[in-house]
C-alpha cells in the first residue's frame, strides 16, 4: 500500500542518502585503486615533464646530471605508453573487488519510499548492506 507524503519524503531522503554514501564508497575505493595501480605512470610522467627544457626544465640535481631532453622525452612515452595496460589492470582489480564486496547490489531503489512493506534486501542479493536472511549467492544474469 502507499505511503503517507511525508513518510515517502521521509523515506526517499534515507534511501537517497544510503545511495550517495554507496556511491561516495564506491568511488573512494576506485580513487584508491587506480591511484595505486597508476602510481608508477605518474612519477614516470612526472619527473620526464619536470626536467624537459621545453616543459618546466627544473634545476634539481638529477635532471642536470641524469635526465636530459632526449631522456625526459622518453620517460613521457614510456609513462603514457605503459598506461593503457595498467588502467586495464586497475579497472580489473576494482570490478573483482566490487563484485567480491557487492557494492553494486547495496544500492535501493526508491519504490522502497513509495509503498510500505518493501524488503531492503531483494531476493537472491546476499550484499553486506542488506538485511538478514537474504540469499548468499549472486547471479550477474538476473
Amino acid at each position: 500500500e502507499p505511503r503517507s507524503p511525508w513518510c515517502c519524503l521521509a523515506w526517499t531522503l534515507v534511501i537517497g542518502t544510503m545511495n550517495s554514501l554507496v556511491f561516495l564508497l564506491n568511488l573512494l575505493l576506485m580513487f584508491v585503486i587506480f591511484t595505486i595501480v597508476l602510481l608508477p605512470t605518474i612519477v614516470v610522467v612526472y619527473f620526464g615533464f619536470q626536467c624537459h627544457s621545453q616543459v618546466l626544465h627544473s634545476s634539481a640535481r638529477y635532471c642536470k646530471s641524469i635526465l636530459d631532453d632526449n631522456s625526459s622525452s622518453a620517460l613521457i612515452i614510456l609513462g603514457f605508453v605503459i598506461m593503457s595496460p595498467l588502467l586495464v589492470v586497475a579497472m580489473a582489480l576494482y570490478c573483482s573487488l566490487a563484485r567480491r564486496l557487492r557494492l553494486l547490489v547495496c544500492f535501493q531503489p526508491y519504490s522502497l519510499a513509495v509503498y510500505k512493506g518493501g524488503r531492503w534486501c531483494r531476493p537472491g542479493e546476499g550484499a553486506p548492506c542488506c538485511a538478514r536472511g537474504c540469499n548468499t549467492q549472486l547471479k550477474a544474469w538476473v
